[in-house]
């Protein structure tokens, strides 16, 4: 099996060769080429020979004191030509007594062809600078194996321990000290890595990058495929990675494969990666912790319009985040949507600013079924988003139990005394006056009793509808209110001792929700 490993070819620029110590000492001076110093030099040979392209398998520099070549002017120019047809990375020429100063012939062909030549004004011994370079070439090679197998290692170990995808990114981020993005084909990011401001600056920006992201490698921005059996699904990138070029497709490819494995074993698709990066950014909307300004990059990125936007906060009990994107798409709606915690699942739409919300709201609730859709006022600015989905999560813990009779898009204003007791579950005093007033009803064959009471008191107190609804007949709910009335010591009649019923048993079932 062909590895990453397998195309490895750490290699030094021209620029950085001539940079070196010892190639310094030889007073070098480029003569030609000057626009071409970035290119790779994968080895160094050392040819008096004109044929010496025939020689050559590309990315070589040639290093040579030109005394075969001395006063043939063809032979010069057909030297330089056939290094550049060999694809050789420069050609180095020593000054001396075959070549007094530059020829003319050479530098000009040079140009021509946009070889980088370069001449040494003093003695020189070409195996210093060979020893140099291919000792560093080795070194680099060296090192990149090293690396490789590292990252092999800690990626197979990561995955074998059940790591989630992030952890795996985190790795190859430290690894790569730059951030990792992956995205799906539609270049639409799904997860990041690494510090970050640095990754929140390159999802500023993400949009350029996005339109760039098919082309061609350079400063630093290298990307590998991800895909298995003929179907590519994503891609990841290393975005600014400040390593050689080789060194860095390493990394991707080794994070690629991690990540087609991870995967495989774990059943996952691209689909829900989706999902993962959605539940991250909402989750992070809802809990207010990180700041809504640092949100709108990631949120961009994801896919999400938000530029004159009308935002829609909705929180969804017992929703399929697969069926409520699938009625996104049916309806044409902008919006990203994510499972939250205790089957709740959070919907934000965006929609354009001369678009009906109300409506479209109601549209979006009517396609689904048995399921209780709160929604919060429209936002218009994004810093509001967090406390809208704050707004819509509370509106659907209110109505989680016991409420009857519901409209088909849940409002604040629907929730009415249930809400404020949501907000108050919490407190021990409310949770002791719950305590005290059911008393009666809260062990044993009281929990039968506690749900007749609770449609009782959902129903506005309407023995009928409370008969019908627990399948009873009017005589059997009478009994049954009565052994109510008597294990609490309250006449439900009376609307003051109902009502304190009512809180209690709204205090009582937001605490077990």
């Amino acid at each position: 099996m062909t590895t990453a490993l397998d195309h490895l070819e750490p290699a030094l620029s021209v620029r950085q060769v001539l940079t070196l110590e010892r190639v310094l000492a030889g007073e070098p001076e480029v003569v030609a080429g000057a626009a071409q110093l970035d290119r790779a030099v994968r080895w160094v040979h050392v040819a008096e020979a004109p044929d010496v392209g025939v020689m050559l398998t590309g990315g070589e520099m040639v290093l040579t004191t030109g005394v075969l070549l001395a006063g043939d002017e063809g032979a010069q120019a057909e030297y330089i030509q056939s290094l550049h047809r060999a694809e050789a990375a420069a050609v180095v020429l020593g000054l001396g007594r075959a070549f007094p100063a530059p020829p003319d012939v050479m530098r000009r062909a040079a140009e021509r062809c946009g070889l980088p030549m370069v001449v040494l004004h003093r003695p020189f011994p070409f195996a210093e600078l060979t020893e140099e370079v291919q000792s560093r070439l080795v070194r680099r090679k060296f090192a990149a194996v090293s690396l490789s197998e590292a990252v092999r290692t800690s990626l197979t170990g990561l995955i074998t321990a059940g790591a989630p995808l992030q952890r795996l990114l985190d790795d190859v981020a430290q690894h790569s000290a730059c951030p990792v993005v992956v995205t799906n084909l539609a270049h639409r990011v799904l997860a990041t890595a690494g510090e970050r401001p640095a990754v929140d600056d390159v999802l500023r920006d993400w949009e350029r990058i996005a339109r760039q992201a098919g082309g061609s490698e350079g400063d630093g921005w290298i990307r590998a495929e991800l895909g298995g059996r003929g179907e590519r699904w994503g891609q990841i990138l290393l975005c600014g990675y400040r390593g050689d070029t080789a060194t860095g497709r390493l990394l991707a490819d080794r994070a690629a494969e991690a990540l087609v494995l991870h995967r495989m074993l774990a059943g996952n698709s691209a689909h829900t990666w989706e999902e993962q990066s959605a539940q991250s950014l909402l989750t992070d909307l809802v809990s207010g912790v990180v700041p809504a300004r640092q949100l709108l990059p990631r949120a961009r990125a994801a896919g999400l319009p938000v530029n004159r936007r009308t935002f829609v906060p909705l929180v969804v009990r017992d929703g399929d985040p697969a069926e409520l994107d699938r009625v996104l798409r049916l309806l044409g709606l902008s919006g990203i949507v994510a499972e939250l915690a205790d089957g709740a699942t959070a919907v934000l739409l965006s929609l354009a600013r001369d678009q009906d919300a109300a409506v479209l709201t109601a549209n979006f609730a009517a396609r689904l079924t048995e399921t209780v859709v709160a929604a919060a006022d429209p936002r218009t600015d994004w810093d509001d988003v967090p406390a809208g989905m704050r707004e819509a999560r509370h509106v659907a813990d209110a109505v989680a139990t016991g409420v009857l009779d519901l409209p088909a898009v849940v409002r604040l204003k629907d929730v009415h005394l249930r809400g404020l007791i949501r907000l108050l579950r919490d407190d021990p005093q409310v949770q002791s006056f719950a305590e005290r007033e059911l008393d009666g009803l809260l062990c044993g064959a009281g929990e039968d009793l506690l749900a007749v009471l609770r449609t009782y008191l959902a129903t506005g107190r309407n023995k009928s509808r409370t008969a019908q609804l627990h399948h009873v007949s009017r005589p059997a709910l009478y009994r049954r209110l009565e052994a109510i009335q008597n294990r609490l010591g309250v006449d439900l009649d009376d609307f003051e001792q109902a009502a304190s019923v009512h809180i209690a048993l709204l205090a009582h079932d937001a605490q077990q929700g």
